[in-house]
């Protein structure tokens, strides 16, 4: 939108209606959690902390939580580079390649999360390089899963960078390196760190890859809450879901402060 500009009323009432369909679970998982009664239901039976005690004391919930940050900061890392890497070249080649490696990049964005995992699984299991059920077999299948999303964000911010700067730089001595450091990097660091966000977030969220690469003895959060919600019908598991909400809200809280979205995305 641009300054003067005003968002049409059924814009808004369309918006408000998406803001409540996507908060009102977040609302149920949280009151569940903090649910005073033995089984987990909603409406609640009154108001306790009981079981955000109980979750803080699991030894099954509390190893998977803290799994999950590892993995999800692991695969933010390695997706952060790979995808910045890769807009860096999407977005500049002028080679008949860059379309359809495009495409492969969106692939995973595109197929359902049953059929990626499921086809990881086997390929990792058939081909015998021992990553089947194994924390690096989990951890590239994450990767794929978040890269594009950082390809996307990189190469939003990409879309009216001046390649003059970087000349500017390169024809005053610096090196290609230098250039992309000092001109291009503070330039594009707000899609960096958008892409860096939804990676983490999509991450440590991730079930259905996590579903068939993960061990039995490393379960991250989404797998744990599963298991418990299949076998134990008790609010420990909602009470895992507030501490993952309220690590997703601080993430974004952290990096709206670093980050202008408006700016990112076309406003100002």
């Amino acid at each position: 939108m641009r300054d003067g500009e005003t968002i049409p009323l059924p814009f808004k009432i369309g918006a408000a209606l998406a803001l409540a369909v996507l908060l009102v679970p977040v609302l149920i998982v949280v009151l569940t959690g903090l649910n005073a009664g033995d089984y987990l239901t909603f409406p609640p039976q009154g108001l306790s902390l009981r079981w955000i005690g109980a979750f803080l004391t699991s030894p099954t919930f509390v190893p998977a939580y803290l799994f999950s940050f590892k993995l999800a900061f692991v695969t933010t890392l390695i997706a952060t580079l790979i995808g910045t890497a890769a807009a860096l070249w999407l977005t500049r080649t002028t080679s008949a390649l860059g379309p359809v490696l495009r495409t492969l990049f969106v692939l995973p964005l595109v197929l359902p999360g049953v059929v990626l995992g499921l086809a990881l699984y086997v390929f990792f299991s058939t081909s015998g390089i021992g990553l089947a059920r194994s924390f690096t077999g989990l951890l590239i299948g994450h990767v794929i899963v978040t890269t594009p999303l950082v390809i996307a964000t990189v190469s939003a911010a990409l879309v009216d960078f001046n390649r003059s700067l970087e000349e500017a730089a390169r024809s005053l001595g610096a090196s290609p390196l230098e250039a992309f450091r000092s001109v291009t990097l503070p330039i594009i660091r707000p899609g960096i760190s958008a892409g860096a966000l939804f990676a983490f977030i999509v991450s440590f969220g991730q079930f259905e890859v996590t579903l068939f690469l993960a061990s039995p003895d490393t379960q991250p959060l989404p797998i744990a809450i599963y298991t418990s919600l299949r076998y134990r019908f008790e609010p420990t598991a909602a009470a895992a879901g507030i501490f993952a909400i309220l690590l997703v809200i601080a993430s974004t809280i952290l990096t709206s402060r670093l980050v202008n979205f408006r700016r990112l995305f076309g406003g100002r």
